[in-house]
């Protein structure tokens, strides 16, 4: 009895919270759409909370401003089933909207959480996981042959969450939130040749540019002999990126030189590249046909093989038009096109406030997660999905929920018969030190963050 009542006191909402965190930032590239019941289960435990007033709604500005974006997408889709008469047809297809209705409960709920403790949770829980993907990665190329695709069963959805990992392990060793700066490079630099193992061509573009995109929010830092030491590891990553994934970005890049000479000489559609520049030409028609409100976010499908019967005489169908704004644009119209690029712009904006007016190393932090999900989804969604599959939508949350709480939030307050029991004589609390007044301290184990109440400090 005993024991069950002390680990019912450790078992705290913060504590809670960083079990929660972990599985998050830790699962999307290990075991693809379990990060989707990870995410939505707790964004349901939280509505309950909430309902119970076990926790306080956290009604952030910047967090406002960002519900307000993504209700607006969400609405944009209803009002396309709406206009088209086919509630019935979509509603299995709306169900997915679920996951971005939950953003202002997930907010208020995490937000709870210090946020020294957070950041740390998600560089670590990132550096894990860019080793363990290197690891799959090796194995389904090396020995089973394919492209590596990690537990999410797809190459590409593989490469573009791995993609955020690798981009948060560069932003940790470079903005100082984190004292294992090897490990976090090393870590960096194994799941970018992950990354290359998956073949995923526009994901290597999108991991180039987040990456120039972290140095130069970082390069306040890199001076003198840190810029020294930053050429230097850019050179042998470089020279092992390349003895490594040789093989495989040359082969990828053949691969497309070969498609684009049978689709330019012979018209050949059945090639990869031929197929989607057949699927985007079939988009632009059904945009065409219904501009304002478009088609129904269930009516993909039936668009796609329809369009490649008539136009193209294939029997080929796909759930999406390899382009994240295309795909918007026919099923929900202009409206929806344009409610989507609000939920990107609303993020780029309070993320360029954060970098533009604070020197605070968490809030930039933050700041600079958000880009690098901007960065990363917008890239890749020039070519395949922006959002609409269950790993992508709910990573998508968990870094703008995170990222804006880190850069423009303020932590949470629990409710009085929620507070932590107070320390006792056998608990010891670490000695303060004048390190620890420090503004941009570096940050300590879990214990030391985790050892009080879940106040804001």
């Amino acid at each position: 009895m005993t024991r069950l009542s002390s680990a019912s006191q450790q078992l705290t909402p913060s504590r809670i919270n960083i079990y929660f965190s972990i599985l998050c930032f830790f699962f999307p590239p290990v075991l693809g759409s379990v990060v989707s019941f990870v995410f939505n289960g707790g964004a349901l435990s939280s509505v309950l909370l909430i309902a119970l007033k076990k926790r306080r709604f956290n009604t952030d500005p910047a967090m406002m401003a960002m519900t307000i974006a993504i209700y607006a997408y969400c609405a944009a889709n209803l009002v396309a089933s709406i206009v088209n008469h086919a509630i019935a047809r979509d509603a299995l297809h709306l169900i997915p909207l679920v996951t971005f209705l939950f953003f202002p409960i997930s907010y208020s709920t995490w937000s709870i959480t210090r946020k020294t403790t957070l950041v740390r949770i998600i560089v670590l829980s990132s550096m894990a996981t860019c080793f363990v993907a290197l690891l799959l990665a090796v194995f389904q190329q090396h020995w089973l042959g394919i492209r590596a695709e990690g537990g999410a069963g797809n190459a590409i959805v593989f490469a573009e969450v791995l993609c955020l990992a690798v981009a948060v392990c560069v932003a940790g060793a470079l903005s100082d939130v984190e004292r294992h700066r090897i490990a976090l490079i090393c870590a960096a630099l194994g799941g970018t040749i992950a990354i290359i193992y998956s073949g995923t061509r526009i994901v290597w573009l999108a991991l180039l540019i987040a990456g120039i995109a972290v140095l130069l929010i970082n390069q306040h830092r890199l001076k003198g002999r840190n810029a020294i030491r930053l050429l230097v590891l850019l050179l042998a990553a470089g020279a092992v990126i390349a003895a490594v994934g040789f093989q495989t970005i040359s082969g990828r890049v053949d691969f497309l030189r070969s498609d684009l000479d049978a689709l330019a000489l012979n018209g050949d559609h059945t090639t990869a590249t031929g197929l989607r520049l057949a699927v985007w030409d079939i988009g632009l028609k059904a945009f065409r046909g219904m501009p304002l409100f478009g088609h129904g976010v269930g009516a993909t499908q039936a668009l796609i093989k329809q369009g490649f019967h008539d136009q193209f005489g294939m029997d080929a169908g796909f759930n999406h038009f390899h382009n994240g704004f295309l795909t918007a644009l026919v099923q929900a119209g202009l409206l929806g096109a344009l409610t989507l690029a609000a939920i990107f712009v609303v993020a780029a904006r309070n993320a360029a406030v954060v970098l533009r007016n604070s020197t605070d190393p968490i809030e930039r932090f933050g700041a600079t997660m958000i880009v690098i999900v901007v960065i990363t989804y917008l890239t890749s969604g020039m070519t395949g999905i922006l959002i609409g599959h269950d790993i992508l939508d709910s990573v998508l949350m968990v870094f703008l929920v995170s990222g804006t709480y880190l850069a423009s939030g303020r932590q949470a307050p629990l409710p009085q018969d929620q507070a932590f029991p107070p320390e006792t004589q056998e608990r010891v609390l670490p000695p303060v030190t004048e390190d620890a007044l420090r503004p941009g301290m570096k940050i300590g184990r879990f214990d030391s963050l985790n050892s009080g109440s879940g106040q804001d400090q």
